[in-house]
C-alpha cells in the first residue's frame, strides 16, 4: 500500500473532461490496484465528484479485475429499481435489448457492464452481465441534465437494440450486482476520505482530525482485502461509515474556518456518501441477524 504517496505533498490534478482527468490519474499512478486507484485518485481530485469517480472506477476493477483501463460503468437501474424481477433488459444469446435509466459518467465511459435477464419464460428472474462499448452498433447513450449533487460527473440513459456483447462468466446478481454495492461504498468512502485528508493538509486542519481521517483510511484498506459478500464485511463497512459520520461536526467546523472554495464544494457534494444509506442499513440488519446469538 503506497501510503507514502498519500502522505507526501501532492499537486492536485486540475478538473478536466472526465476521460482526460482519468487518463492523467493513470499517467501519475501507473497501473494501481483497485484500492490504490480509489485512495490516490481521491487524493489527486480537485472536487468530491472527481474523488467519487476514482472510487467508482476502483470498485469496478475490484469487481472485474480484467476490465480495460479506460473508464467504465455498471448499468443496472431500470425505472428507479435494481431488482431483477423489475428489469426488462434481456440477453438473448450474445445480444442485448433494452434500456438502463442511470449510467454514471455515461458520456465518458468506454465500456459498459449491463445487467440483463436471461431466464427462459416462466422461470424465476436470473441475471447475466454483458459487456458493450459506448458507441458500438446497437449501443446509444442519451445524456441527461446535470444533477445538483456532483454536477461535474455526468450521467445518462443507455439504449440497447440488438447490441452484440461479451457475456461475463457467473451469475449476474450474485457474482456482480450484489457485491458491487459494497465494493462501491468502500472504494468511494476511501476516495472521498483521501480527498478530505488532502484538503486538510492544504488548509492546516487540526492534527487530531487529520489523524482520524488516516485511521479511517487504514480501516478501509483492511476491509478492501476481505470478501465483499461476507456478513462480517458488511458489519465492518457499517463501522467505517459510522466512524465517518462521527466526524461530521469536526469537518463542518474545519471547512467553516478555511477557504470558501473548499467549503462550497463540500456543502454541495457531501451528500454523496448518504446516497445508499437505506441499502447499507438493510445489509447491516441481515449481517447482524447472521451473528445473532442462538438460544
Amino acid at each position: 500500500m503506497p501510503w507514502q504517496q498519500l502522505l507526501n505533498p501532492q499537486l492536485r490534478l486540475p478538473a478536466a473532461p472526465l476521460e482526460d482527468w482519468y487518463a492523467s490519474v493513470l499517467a501519475r499512478l501507473g497501473r494501481p490496484t483497485p484500492f490504490e486507484l480509489a485512495l490516490l485518485g481521491g487524493r489527486l481530485a480537485a472536487t468530491p465528484g472527481l474523488a467519487f469517480l476514482a472510487g467508482y472506477q476502483g470498485a469496478l476493477r475490484a469487481l472485474w479485475p480484467s476490465a480495460p483501463w479506460s473508464l467504465g460503468a455498471l448499468c443496472v437501474t431500470e425505472n428507479k429499481s435494481t431488482r431483477p424481477a423489475d428489469m426488462h433488459t434481456r440477453l438473448t444469446g450474445l445480444t442485448l435489448e433494452g434500456r438502463k435509466d442511470f449510467v454514471t459518467a455515461a458520456g465518458a465511459a468506454d465500456w459498459l457492464l449491463v445487467a440483463a435477464r436471461e431466464e427462459t419464460p416462466g422461470d424465476p428472474a436470473r441475471l447475466a452481465l454483458g459487456v458493450v462499448h459506448n458507441g458500438a452498433p446497437g449501443v446509444r447513450v442519451e445524456a441527461l441534465p446535470a444533477l445538483p449533487l456532483m454536477p461535474d460527473i455526468d450521467h445518462g440513459r443507455l439504449h440497447l437494440h440488438q447490441a452484440p456483447c461479451e457475456r461475463l462468466a457467473g451469475d449476474g446478481w450474485d457474482a456482480y450486482v450484489k457485491p458491487f454495492r459494497s465494493l462501491e461504498d468502500l472504494h468511494v468512502l476511501a476516495a472521498v476520505t483521501a480527498w478530505l485528508y488532502g484538503v486538510g493538509e492544504e488548509s492546516g486542519w487540526p492534527q487530531p482530525l487529520q489523524l482520524r481521517l488516516l485511521g479511517l483510511l487504514a480501516g478501509c484498506a483492511e476491509l478492501a482485502r476481505l470478501c465483499p459478500r461476507a456478513a462480517s464485511s458488511h458489519l465492518l463497512l457499517a463501522g467505517l461509515f459510522a466512524q465517518f459520520a462521527s466526524l461530521n461536526a469536526e469537518l463542518d467546523a474545519a471547512f467553516a474556518s478555511g477557504l470558501p472554495h473548499w467549503a462550497g464544494l463540500w456543502a454541495r457534494d457531501k451528500g454523496l456518501l448518504s446516497i445508499a444509506n437505506s441499502a447499507r442499513r438493510k445489509r447491516l440488519e441481515k449481517a447482524q441477524a447472521t451473528f445473532a446469538a442462538v438460544d
